[in-house]
């Protein structure tokens, strides 16, 4: 435990806090509000990233929690700063990803009184946040630092949100510092574990689906072990293919948008659903269509760190309190009772995949997104980070894209869009050798553009993949099956992206047809500086297997 020596102001101790707690980046966009804190970073080995916009900043702090499972830190002022901070907050709080918000606030003498840029944080964040509070005693600054970071690791991990009021931050704090936060893994019990074992030696159709946070490289192997014993066929969750390598021959795929149909008919048919570690919301669930709600027909084991997630949905036939590597470790201990009756299924499964994913469909237009895809997957390296927002190009990553290894993918589960620059800004600072791509839609990467400034302000050589459809794609396909023909606010004129990259200082260039996405990709690498690949495509092509112009006809025919 570190201890104070002399007096120090509630802004220095709240930077004492933070290292004691491991941080080393910080991202921010400055305000008056808590100039204190800037002044208390400026010489502590804490690297600060300046950024453009507070949603920007906000993401790349959930970005780093994401990557890390350390709280990602984020300090913003007061009012519009926080405001726009919130979206990272939302997709946090969906994507169970450790987060610490600081807000700058009002002096403590004028709350009350609706004074300039006055919010209250505990309300406005109280909805989406794990824990929102106000420090108005400096002594007091290491205790809430410590009990934010700890409450934004514990069960389900989450953010919370620290408003500073700027008169506290530059009081004397007199209290000592509290010793680092750590989360606490917890692991099953050994009748749970008998339990469990008892029924996947009964069963004959076992799945084995993954999600959540809370994982660690060791218990990825140790899941990947006790899949390998048992031939069992694994699944990943909504963007979280990282937890298992797409490539071993028991993955069946993920449960994202647009999954394989066998992948889907297959874990209907299982009589014995093993979820791991994730919640199985609507996305992955299809539409809480997956089990039945609240009694799944199948014998459900849930096992998850949070136990007030058992029975938010489904009544499992065995829930588990468990973190992620709590329960891989206590599959380390388990062998099978006797001669495996589903390996076949599980060789199909996986058959099934690579059938699903190997070639591009053909699409309207010049250029094919899921070639594209395909190319990136054979010629990058298998540590590269993927980073994405929202839209239906995402549906070409998920389906023809490969990840091989934990934390290569780095996208909200909350599909918020503008998240795919501002994540690959906070990767390459993390991870400053490895390639790290951001891939946007033309709608998705005006929301947080502006953060390419961000990359190049600091050097970062990122390859920012623009899809330009020259629409609000996903908008585009629901307004064409429930209104055909109707279309309306979903129209973009865009500006030339190449152009934007090099006004910035970057690096762009155009691809208009998809042999010349190669070396459009290696031109960009080979600049060594943020780049941006402006990549044309069809409007037409709003999925892997559906184009616009196929679901109005559908739509036509049924009206």
């Amino acid at each position: 435990m570190q201890k104070s020596n002399g007096p120090r102001s509630a802004a220095q101790a709240l930077v004492d806090q933070l290292i004691v707690n491991g941080v080393r980046h910080v991202f921010c966009v400055p305000g008056e509000s808590y100039l204190a804190v800037l002044d208390a970073l400026r010489d502590r080995e804490v690297a600060i990233t300046v950024c453009r916009n507070e949603a920007g900043a906000a993401m790349m702090a959930e970005a780093m929690g994401k990557a890390t499972g350390r709280p990602g830190v984020c300090f913003v002022t007061r009012g519009p700063g926080a405001t726009n901070a919130s979206p990272g907050i939302h997709i946090a709080r969906h994507d169970s990803t450790p987060m610490v918000l600081f807000v700058g606030q009002i002096e403590r003498a004028f709350l009350g009184r609706d004074a300039f840029q006055e919010v209250d944080y505990r309300s406005f964040f109280g909805s989406i946040a794990k824990w929102a509070t106000e420090i108005d005693d400096a002594n007091r600054v290491p205790e809430i630092v410590s009990r934010a970071f700890q409450t934004a690791m514990e069960g389900r991990p989450g953010p919370v949100v620290v408003s500073l009021p700027k008169d506290m931050l530059t009081e004397p704090a007199m209290g000592a510092d509290a010793r680092a936060s750590e989360p606490v893994e917890t692991f099953p019990g050994a009748a749970a574990m008998a339990e469990f074992e008892t029924l996947l030696a009964a069963a004959r159709q076992p799945f084995l689906i993954l999600g959540g946070t809370r994982w660690s490289e060791a218990a990825v192997r140790s899941v990947q072990h006790f899949a390998e014993r048992f031939e069992l066929p694994v699944a990943t969750s909504y963007r979280r293919g990282p937890l298992f390598d797409a490539l071993h021959p028991c993955y069946a795929g993920d449960l994202g948008l647009g999954p394989n149909p066998k992948l889907i008919a297959r874990i209907k048919q299982s009589d014995l659903p093993i979820l791991l570690g994730g919640r199985l919301g609507e996305i992955p669930s299809q539409g809480f269509t997956l089990f039945e709600i609240p009694g799944p027909r199948a014998d459900l084991v849930h096992i998850h760190a949070s136990a007030e997630e058992f029975g938010r949905l489904y009544q499992a036939r065995l829930s588990i309190h468990a973190t992620p590597i709590g329960f891989a470790t206590a599959l380390e201990a388990l062998n099978p009772r006797a001669p495996i009756r589903w390996g076949g299924q599980t060789e199909e499964a996986h058959k099934d995949l690579i059938a699903w994913t190997e070639v591009a469909t053909p699409q309207p237009g010049a250029v094919n997104l899921g070639a594209v895809m395909v190319w990136l997957r054979e010629h990058v390296p298998p540590d590269t980070i993927l980073c994405n927002g929202a839209g239906n190009y995402a549906s070409w990553i998920h389906r023809f894209y490969r990840f091989r290894r934990l934390g290569s993918h780095i996208a909200p589960t909350s599909a918020s869009m503008g998240y795919g620059v501002p994540a690959a800004v906070a990767m390459q600072r993390l991870y400053p050798e490895r390639l790290v791509l951001s891939v946007n839609g033309d709608g998705d990467f005006l929301m947080n553009g502006q953060e390419f400034a961000t990359a190049v302000q600091y050097n970062l050589p990122i390859v920012v993949i623009v899809c330009d459809n020259a629409s609000y794609g996903t908008i585009r396909m629901h307004q064409e099956r429930e209104y055909p023909g109707r279309v309306v606010a979903t129209d973009l004129r865009n500006p030339d992206f190449a152009s934007y990259a090099r006004a910035f200082g970057g690096f762009g260039v155009t691809v208009e047809k998809t042999e010349d996405f190669p070396a459009a990709f290696e031109a960009a690498r080979a600049a060594h500086a943020p780049a941006i690949i402006h990549v044309k495509i069809a409007t037409d092509a709003i999925t892997p297997s559906a184009t616009l112009t196929r679901i109005k006809e559908l739509a036509l025919a049924k009206a």
